[in-house]
């Protein structure tokens, strides 16, 4: 993935340059995550018919305000006026959601199809593009992941996006459901529309 140019078609400058950004917000680990994420989304873009730097641009964005601060995040919601519900959640809901605002103002993209990517990236939604399904699996699958079934999942991206996001939801659901934890809404539409349908 070293030799890959950007076109400046989503953002204006090398990926040299991007990347540099997003690594001056992150920790090594979550870096070497998105490295991670970017490198999934390109392959499985390759598969799946989607502009593999597109897709990849949004895998490396896509955690780019996963340490910002609760203060951050919250002066980002009113000062956008984003829906004030937003403030009952936090980090992982808000980086993804709030964090496109974070992407646009400060690295300039402004593709809304990269930027609803990284918005959908956590819980899904129950319409997602092709693009929005390969961030929300890379994230899942990506080579550094660690977890029961990952094998499977890793596979099922590969052979069946579709599949992958199914097992991924229902996966997420279950997790959440077992440790008694808050299940944002769009969580519970992305299962209706993608597990319980099928």
């Amino acid at each position: 993935m070293s030799e890959i140019k950007l076109s400046n078609r989503f953002y204006h400058g090398t990926k040299e340059e991007l990347l540099e950004k997003i690594k001056n917000q992150l920790s090594d680990f979550r870096y070497k995550h998105i490295l991670g994420v970017g490198q999934t989304c390109y392959e499985l873009a390759k598969l799946n018919g989607v502009d593999p730097e597109q897709a990849m641009i949004a895998g490396f964005v896509h955690d780019y305000a996963k340490e910002k601060t609760d203060e951050q995040f919250i002066e980002k919601i009113k000062e956008k006026k984003l829906d004030s519900y937003l403030l009952n959640w936090g980090n992982f809901i808000w980086h993804g959601v709030v964090g496109a605002e974070f992407i646009k103002d400060e690295l300039k993209i402004t593709d809304e199809e990269i930027l609803n990517a990284v918005r959908r990236h956590t819980v899904g939604a129950p319409e997602m593009t092709t693009l929005d399904q390969i961030v929300y699996v890379s994230d899942y699958v990506e080579p550094n992941r660690s977890f029961p079934d990952v094998e499977i999942a890793r596979s099922l991206a590969y052979a069946n996006l579709k599949q992958a996001v199914i097992f991924e939801t229902k996966h997420t659901l279950q997790f959440l459901m077992s440790s008694s934890s808050k299940i944002y809404p769009d969580a519970i539409l992305t299962y209706n529309a993608f597990v319980a349908e099928n």
